[in-house]
């Protein structure tokens, strides 16, 4: 085996383990059944054909160099090795490679393997406490990589410091606490240093303003306090710095020296002051994402504009000034989102131009003047938001030409005009909000070739004119407002809904003659079930349609109505309603899916509130999941579920439901979008464990959160709380999209991801 070192192959799931051996051992075979000897606890057949009678290169998982003979490649890939302590006995181990693997328990005494340089165990399924100790004979360490891992979680490890030869350091996602030792700045020879999602606290140390060679430095999703350090610009070869979500205040001065820069991630921090203006000057950062901070001033004019500039997030702030107008010089820009400063001028002309531009986003501001028209028929736009502005003129027929756009968002400016018929050539378009504007004229007969459109916002217009009856070939309209306007045949116009898959929301000049009917079932007769915040109907229209309604007292109402006669309605017509009700509605309203009920409208009083849904006879997602005759949900459906609801830009979840409450919510009282998170989190929990939010099993005082917090103490356990119906195969990849669900349901809110970064994270198909 000395003479034919293996070659390194990385592969997701795959299991290399590259040696430089220098073993006392006589041939590759040896060598084999040593390593066989050292995972033999394995629960796996692979090594049934690693017998001392076969020839190595016809071990299973072995590849052979076809010229030397020798082996050259170890693959175990997928199967659930499992490492003993006879792993200590490689004591000449230079190079060991565990990482993105299955396994489970604790990794094993290494305490004897004082060779070792290159070390890799990310990813690899490993629990407990890792065995710090170790490090302290591992003097030779270039590069160490346990990121991703449930350990146990401890202190910054000293013994981590010690290692000045390190070159990389990754630690993400670990479980390490506490502070970040001075010592940090011993390790002159790092690279790559990251230490991303851990619960790390105190302020950065200046020390690693000594980390001159740094590329990349990863301090993200801690609880980091305080500013960057004095002398942080030191580190003139950093190309990639993150430390998004953490309690940086300050400014960012420091940043002007780090010209090489390529990407810069420093959102949802509490950061003041203005932006350098040297970063106008940078020549290769392509992204920058600074929102959810406090900082002022103007954006650099030249920022973006030397590189192949992608990205920028700079909402949230209070910048002010105007729009810088060549971050799309190179047109690569991709993702524009300055959404909610106070930016003043006009959209820069050159705009019209960005043909890479998946989503613009400038909503909230004080822009003014008219749209570049080249804007409205970008090729690859997603979104245009340009809400809540003072915009002015018309949307032009360019709008043909925008094939990808799902959604568009002009509402609260003063855009006039009529609406142009090529608006049905954006045909992939989900919601349309137009509303508070000054648009004018009939709404285009064309517009019931929208269908994919399930929002459409037209209210508080100067629209005229009857209302299309083309409009009633959208069947996947959900949400619909027309009021506020000269329109005519409002009620004949009415009767078309009732034949839609799905309608949430409606005007209130658009009521359904969907109401009086709906009034008259809710009666004892009609009573069907009940679930945990209300009774449910079932009522059948006169036109032979059937719904579900479940009636919901208000949690305010004191005194609730006794109803004696089985046929007499118990609720009557009215328009008090909660902010708690209208979340859940929302949520509600956005599961779009199969499996999931449908939720037509809702209809209020002063003491209660009703929900009107598809009457399905096989139940609905709670049904299947929960109730005594549950069907079997499998995993795809349940992981196109929880993608669905990912993807919903704006997604105010469940709010006021018990076992779906975030903890910040019994003393602020306020539903805002880290509570929204927090409820979509125990949502995918619902989906992964097939258990309720509260189950006696949990025990006193306990909900579901909490079960799944006490399961994380190895691999094991957390398997455990995975639904039995989900197959084996899937269990995998019902963990990684509990890892988003356990971010989500972080006690602290600034330690939960914004709905924003779990859209990201399931566009780069990090789940």
């Amino acid at each position: 085996m000395s003479t034919g070192p293996f070659l390194r192959r990385i592969l997701p799931t795959l299991f290399t383990l590259l040696c430089f051996l220098s073993l006392a051992i006589s041939d590759d075979l040896q060598t084999l059944l040593t390593i066989k000897t050292s995972l033999k606890n394995s629960n796996t057949f692979v090594f049934d054909s690693w017998d001392a009678k076969n020839p190595a290169c016809n071990f299973t998982g072995i590849t052979c160099d076809p010229t030397t003979n020798l082996v050259k490649e170890i693959e175990l890939s997928n199967q659930n090795l499992s490492v003993n302590e006879d792993l200590n006995n490689c004591v000449n181990l230079r190079y060991l490679d565990l990482a993105n693997n299955n396994f489970l328990g604790s990794i094993p005494d290494i305490s004897f393997l004082n060779k070792l340089m290159y070390f890799y165990v990310n990813s690899s399924g490993f629990s407990g406490t890792f065995p710090w100790n170790s490090l302290d004979n591992m003097t030779n360490l270039v590069e160490f990589s346990i990121g991703d891992n449930l350990f146990d979680r401890t202190p910054f490890p000293i013994g981590v410091v010690k290692n000045i030869k390190l070159n990389v350091l990754h630690m993400s996602n670990c479980s390490t606490e506490g502070r970040i030792p001075p010592g940090i700045g011993n390790l002159t020879e790092l690279r790559n240093l990251e230490l991303s999602r851990n619960y790390i606290s105190g302020k950065i140390p200046v020390e690693i303003t000594k980390l001159t060679n740094l590329w990349q430095l990863k301090l993200s999703r801690n609880q980091l306090t305080g500013k960057l350090p004095v002398g942080f610009g030191n580190l003139t070869n950093l190309q990639r710095f993150g430390a998004s979500i953490n309690y940086l205040t300050g400014d960012i001065s420091e940043i002007r020296h780090l010209t090489k820069l390529l990407s810069l991630h420093l959102n949802e921090n509490e950061l003041t002051g203005e932006l350098p203006a040297e970063l106008g000057e940078f020549k290769q950062l392509e992204y920058f994402s600074i929102y959810g901070n406090k900082l002022t001033g103007i954006i650099p004019r030249n920022l973006g504009s030397w590189s192949d500039f992608k990205f920028i997030d700079a909402s949230e702030n209070f910048f002010t000034g105007s729009i810088p107008p060549e971050m799309c010089k190179k047109g690569t820009i991709r993702a524009f989102l300055l959404l909610q400063n106070n930016l003043t001028g006009e959209i820069p002309e050159s705009y019209a131009n960005c043909v890479a531009l998946i989503r613009l986003r400038v909503s909230e501001n004080l822009l003014t003047g008219v749209v570049p028209k080249g804007i409205w028929g970008l090729p690859n736009i997603d979104m245009i938001d340009i809400a809540m502005n003072k915009l002015v003129g018309p949307i032009t027929s360019d709008i043909k030409n925008a094939k990808s756009l799902t959604k568009l968002l002009t509402k609260d400016n003063q855009f006039s005009s009529q609406l142009p018929s090529e608006i049905s050539m954006a045909a992939n378009s989900g919601a349309i909000d137009l509303s508070g504007n000054l648009f004018s004229g009939g709404i285009p007969s064309t517009i019931g070739e929208l269908k994919q459109l399930n929002h459409l916002y037209l209210q508080i217009n100067k629209f005229s004119g009857p209302i299309p009856d083309s409009l009633g070939s959208c069947h996947s309209l959900s949400h619909i407002n027309l009021a506020y306007n000269s329109l005519t045949e409002l009620k004949e116009f009415s009767s078309m809904f009732i034949a839609f898959e799905g309608f949430t929301s409606i005007a209130a000049n658009l009521l359904f003659g969907a109401e009086e009917e709906i009034l008259d079932g809710i009666n004892r007769d009609n009573l069907i079930g009940n679930g945990g915040s209300g009774n449910v109907y079932k009522i059948s229209l006169e036109n032979g349609t059937d719904l579900a309604a479940k009636h919901i007292w208000n949690s305010y109402s004191v005194d609730r109505k006794i109803v004696g006669s089985s046929t007499t309605p118990m609720l009557s017509k009215g328009r008090a309603k909660s902010s708690e009700f209208d979340a859940e509605v929302r949520i509600l309203s956005s599961i779009r899916h199969v499996n999931v009920v449908k939720l037509y409208c809702s209809i209020t009083s002063e003491d209660s509130s009703l929900l009107v849904y598809e009457y399905m006879p096989n139940g609905s997602l709670w049904d299947q999941l929960h109730s005594n005759k549950k069907l079997t949900l499998d995993w795809e459906t349940r992981y196109e579920i929880a993608l669905a609801n990912a993807g919903k830009d704006s997604s105010h979840l469940i709010a006021g439901t018990h076992g779906y409450i975030a903890p910040e919510y019994g003393y602020t009282q306020k539903v805002n979008e880290m509570s929204d998170v927090y409820s979509f989190g125990v949502v995918l929990m619902e989906l992964i464990t097939g258990k309720k939010p509260i189950e006696p099993e949990f025990g006193e005082n306990m909900d579901m959160v909490s079960w799944v917090s006490s399961k994380l103490k190895n691999k094991e356990t957390v398997f455990s709380t995975v639904d039995s119906a989900i197959l084996e195969g899937y269990k995998e990849e019902a963990l990684k999209v509990l890892k988003i669900a356990i971010l989500c349901t972080a006690r602290q809110p600034m330690q939960r991801p914004t709905m924003r970064t779990v859209v990201q994270m399931s566009e780069a198909d990090c789940w």
